[in-house]
């Protein structure tokens, strides 16, 4: 009985915290609509109870335009924009606030019950604490980002943008991986050379996300709408323009685009790799790698079109909805070779 209680009270939570990742998952995908469509510096200030609600009745919403009309993006970009269009962007910048809220109530809240109830399995209480604190840094970290735009220039610094993506991806990672092992305990028996393999495309993943945010906060995907040239060659121009080299990496908008392209491409080539060398395992191993195989090429697909289109609100958010999938994907198939290898 006591067991049959255990197993119960890792799969009550694992499912909560699967929901969460869900959650989590949304809340990136709202963020990347919101960031192109240029709606982050509409609210001009961080209010984090009071401005749970939107602005309500004609004086509310006046006071609230009358403030961004201060700002650098109204006086620099948006200069004559009427009240219904800055509504337009001021409910996508809301909305993404307002996630985030949501997502650290249903944290918080079920945490809570859960361990009152003693029912969180053991040695789990110190990750729930870690992750509910990760999310408390998150909303900080966004609203230093949203500050780096309200200054002198109506743009948020793209190292900002990068961190505050980046630590989003995460607490995803650190949430799935979570539930995964609640819900799915025994590992998958594998061999070194695929397990090593599958770290060498976690990484190779981990920086492609870094550069895909850094092409995202410079606006790298608005040059070079071509594929698979950029412009005329595979190589462009301007590729090592800035002094020193190592700028380049992180402030060049060209670079950067290359990077992430090369990144692609090297991704790729190991999935497929992957895909070759689990051919002959077990069914669960090789779900795993049908899975991320799926997702990469998806995320290809949605890479190219989206480039091709000249970065449509659209096709960019699913870009970065389709990040977040091949993430889970790496997650779930290093989770389940996590137990020692067969050889």
């Amino acid at each position: 009985m006591m067991f049959q209680t255990r197993d119960r009270d890792r799969r009550a939570v694992g499912m909560w915290l699967l929901f969460m990742a869900a959650l989590v998952f949304i809340m990136v995908v709202v963020g990347g609509a919101t960031r192109l469509t240029e709606s982050g510096l509409s609210m001009v200030d961080w209010r984090p109870v009071t401005g749970v609600l939107p602005p309500i009745g004609d004086v509310e919403w006046q006071a609230e335009f009358t403030k961004y009309k201060a700002s650098p993006e109204y006086k620099l970009k948006n200069y004559g924009m009427d009240l219904e269009d800055f509504k337009g962007i001021f409910y996508w910048e809301w909305a993404h606030r307002l996630l985030g809220r949501l997502i650290g109530l249903f944290f918080f809240v079920p945490m809570v019950w859960f361990w009152a109830r003693g029912r969180v399995p053991d040695g789990y209480k110190p990750r729930l604490v870690v992750l509910f604190v990760m999310g408390g840094l998150q909303g900080l970290l966004g609203w230093y980002m949203v500050k780096s735009g309200l200054v002198d220039e109506p743009a948020v610094s793209h190292y900002r943008l990068t961190a505050h993506l980046s630590l989003a991806l995460l607490i995803f990672a650190a949430l799935f991986w979570t539930a995964l092992s609640l819900l799915n305990p025994s590992p998958e028996r594998t061999t070194k050379t695929i397990k090593r393999l599958s770290h060498v495309t976690a990484l190779v993943l981990v920086l492609q996300i870094v550069m895909g945010a850094l092409v995202a906060g410079l606006k790298a995907g608005h040059i070079f709408n071509t594929w698979p040239l950029m412009g005329d060659s595979f190589v462009p121009e301007g590729l090592l323009a800035m002094e020193p080299v190592w700028r380049n990496f992180f402030d060049n908008a060209v670079t950067t685009q290359f990077d992430h392209r090369i990144g692609a491409y090297v991704l790729t080539a190991l999935t497929f790799s992957l895909l070759w060398l689990g051919r002959d395992h077990s069914f669960r191993l090789k779900k795993g790698v049908y899975a991320l195989t799926a997702a990469v090429l998806l995320q290809m697909f949605l890479g190219i079109t989206m480039l091709l289109k000249e970065v449509p609100v659209s096709w960019g958010t699913a870009h970065q909805g389709g990040g977040v999938l091949v993430l889970a994907a790496i997650i779930y198939l290093m989770h389940m070779q996590r137990g020692r290898t067969a050889q």
